[in-house]
C-alpha cells in the first residue's frame, strides 16, 4: 500500500549542462532504443516518439499491450498516464489565476479555502509553499488508508486532504522541502474555488485548448480509465500474482497526477514549457516548482542539455524528455509488472540517451 506513495510524486525537472544543443546532433532510432527497454524483465510494453522542431521524427512499439505477450503491440499513438507529469500543468494554471488577480501566490491556505481544521497551520501555509512543495503538509499516501487494489471507492479531494491531519508535519510552513501530492490536491481545489469551472474543465480551457492538446483529459472518478486501444500494466499482489491495474482510481490523481494523455500531446505541452508559450508556467526544479529534485547525472552530457518530467504509479512510467530550447523531445511510457517501478528509470533514461545523443 505504501508503494503508491510516490505514485504521483516523482515529477521531475532539471536542466543537464548549460550550452545550446547543436543544430546538426544526430539522433538514435527510437524501436531500436523500445526493442531494449521491453527486454527489461519489469516491462511489459513500451511506446515512445522523437520530435523535432515541433514534426514528430520518429515513433515505435515494443513489448506487448498485455502480460504474457498478449494483445498485440501497444498503438504507438495510444493514450496513456503522464503521472506527475500533471503537476507541471497544475501549477501553469494556479500561475495564470495568480496573474488575472483572483488570489496571490502569498495568501494563505486558510484565507482561500474553507478547510476549517482539515490542515494544521493553514493560516501560515501560502499557495506559493504549496507549490514548492515547503508547506510540510504530508503525503496523504503515508496515512496507509488508501488501496493500490482500490479501483471503485470515490474519495473527494477533502477526504484525501484530512487523511494526513494527524500525521507528523515534514517541518514548519517553508521550512524545508519535501514532495507530497496533497500540496497539490489542495491546489487543484484552488483552481476550482477560484477558476468558476470543474478542474477537468480548468484544464480543458487553459492547457489542452491552447497548446492543441485534442487527444488528453483529466478523469476525476472511477470507474473513468484510458480510452481506447492502450497497454495495460500490473502490480504483484502480496502472493505475487500479478494483478492488472489498469483500471486505476481516479480520485487518487486529480491535479496531483491525474492526466491521460499522448505522445504527440505531452511532446507539444514540454515544448510549448520550454519555450515561455505557456502562460503561468512555473520554473523547475526542487524549491522553485512542481519537480521533485534531481536524479541521475547528465544525460547527454554539456552540449546538449536535457530537461526530464516524469511520472509513475504502479504499473505504469511516463516521462518526457526535452532539450532546453524546447527544439527536441522523446516521450516514453511504459507499462510495467514489477512492484519497484522506480528501479526502470535507469532503463527508460538508456532509452533516451540512445535517442537523443546516440553519440555520448
Amino acid at each position: 500500500m505504501r508503494r503508491l506513495a510516490a505514485a504521483l510524486s516523482s515529477t521531475v525537472l532539471l536542466t543537464l549542462g548549460a550550452a545550446a544543443p547543436p543544430a546538426h546532433a544526430r539522433t538514435g532510432d527510437v524501436q531500436r532504443a523500445l526493442n531494449t527497454l521491453a527486454r527489461d524483465t519489469g516491462v511489459v510494453g513500451a511506446i515512445g516518439a522523437l520530435y523535432v522542431d515541433g514534426k514528430r521524427a520518429d515513433h515505435g512499439s515494443a513489448g506487448s499491450r498485455l502480460a504474457g505477450g498478449k494483445g498485440g503491440r501497444i498503438p504507438s499513438g495510444a493514450r496513456y498516464r503522464v503521472g506527475s507529469q500533471t503537476k507541471l500543468m497544475t501549477a501553469a494554471i494556479v500561475g495564470q489565476l495568480a496573474q488575472e488577480g483572483r488570489f496571490g501566490l502569498d495568501d494563505t491556505l486558510a484565507g482561500l479555502l474553507p478547510i476549517g481544521d482539515l490542515v494544521p497551520g493553514a493560516a501560515q501555509i501560502t499557495v506559493r509553499q504549496l507549490l514548492r512543495h515547503t508547506s510540510g503538509i504530508p503525503d496523504y499516501w503515508r496515512s496507509g488508508r488508501f488501496d493500490d487494489f482500490d479501483f471503485t471507492t470515490y474519495h473527494s479531494p477533502q477526504e484525501l486532504v484530512a487523511a494526513t491531519r494527524d500525521l507528523p508535519r515534514a517541518g514548519a510552513p517553508g521550512e524545508r522541502f519535501e514532495y507530497s501530492n496533497t500540496n497539490y490536491v489542495l491546489l487543484g481545489m484552488i483552481i476550482e474555488r477560484f477558476g468558476g469551472t470543474s478542474l477537468p474543465e480548468a484544464f480543458a480551457q487553459r492547457v489542452f485548448e491552447p497548446l492543441g492538446m485534442t487527444r488528453s483529459y483529466l478523469p476525476t472518478r472511477p470507474p473513468q480509465g484510458i480510452e481506447g486501444p492502450h497497454g495495460h500494466g500490473y502490480l504483484p499482489d502480496e502472493h505475487g500474482a500479478l494483478v492488472d491495474v489498469d483500471r486505476q482510481n481516479a480520485s487518487y490523481g486529480g491535479a496531483a497526477g491525474g492526466v491521460i494523455s499522448t505522445s504527440d500531446d505531452m511532446a507539444a505541452f514540454h515544448r510549448a514549457l520550454q519555450q515561455g508559450r505557456l502562460p503561468g508556467a512555473p520554473g523547475g526544479g526542487p524549491g522553485g516548482g512542481p519537480g521533485g529534485g534531481p536524479v541521475g547525472g547528465g544525460l547527454c552530457g554539456d552540449a546538449l542539455p536535457v530537461r526530464a518530467a516524469a511520472g509513475n504509479a504502479p504499473g505504469f512510467m511516463a516521462v518526457t524528455y526535452s532539450t532546453a530550447d524546447g527544439r527536441r523531445q522523446f516521450t516514453v511510457s511504459a507499462t510495467l509488472r514489477v512492484k519497484d517501478y522506480f528501479a526502470i528509470g535507469a532503463a527508460v533514461d538508456q532509452a533516451a540517451k540512445a535517442v537523443l545523443c546516440p553519440e555520448v
